[in-house]
């Protein structure tokens, strides 16, 4: 689904917070023309809106400037929250209308029961939620989904290991470590209490003999 927001200019010598007081929130768009940059405004209402959706830091935002002129494709770059109130107080856009390609972060989708853990009981525990990926600004994936179902007890996979869909490709370091099949930390601890009783044990016996 597009996913679209309407910006307005912003006041010339308007202050920010005169702005969020009145239900607007700053934001800039930058690649549009250049190196130049314009200053916005966007409702709030439709800031939140578009923050809800899960895919909106790496999803094409069709952004268009009502009284402004230009309408187009981009990428929201950076989303500022408030430090302890949490509400959006600054956006920035960028156009990827003359880009060929464009660097964006996206989830980690791990597929199918790995085999340390279906049948050896084992724990999958990931490393990294996310990667960077270069691609086509239309050819942007909602995840990276990754076969784990092969994974035994103590194995691991790493980045390099992955195939990527066709046109995308990983910028990120490829000895990166995604996942590991880890035993069960219960199976640990009763291990540590065995050894624990089984020293005790020992002690005991060496203070018997020591006394007789």
């Amino acid at each position: 689904m597009q996913l679209t927001v309407e910006c307005k200019s912003r006041p010339e010598g308007s202050k920010p917070k005169a702005l969020r007081r009145e239900g607007f929130v700053p934001a800039v768009l930058y690649g549009h023309d250049g190196t130049n940059s314009l200053e916005l405004v966007v409702d709030e209402k439709s800031v939140q809106q578009l923050l809800k959706d899960p895919n909106v830091s790496n999803s094409l935002i069709k952004v268009t400037i009502a009284d402004g002129g230009w309408s187009g494709q981009t990428l929201l770059r950076e989303v500022q929250m408030h430090p302890w109130r949490g509400y959006p107080y600054h956006l920035s856009f960028f156009s990827v209308a003359s880009q060929a390609t464009v660097q964006v972060d996206l989830p980690l989708h791990f597929v199918g029961e790995p085999v340390g853990v279906e049948r050896d009981g084992g724990i999958l525990e990931t490393q990294v939620n996310e990667v960077a990926v270069e691609c086509a600004p239309d050819n942007i994936p909602e995840t990276i989904d990754i076969d784990v179902s092969a994974l035994e007890m103590g194995g691991s996979m790493h980045l390099s290991e992955v195939t990527f869909p066709e046109g995308v490709r990983a910028v990120t370091d490829t000895d990166l470590l995604l996942v590991t099949i880890q035993a069960p930390r219960v199976a640990q601890t009763e291990d540590d209490e065995s050894a624990t009783s089984e020293a005790s044990k020992l002690l005991d016996a060496l203070e018997e003999a020591s006394e007789g």
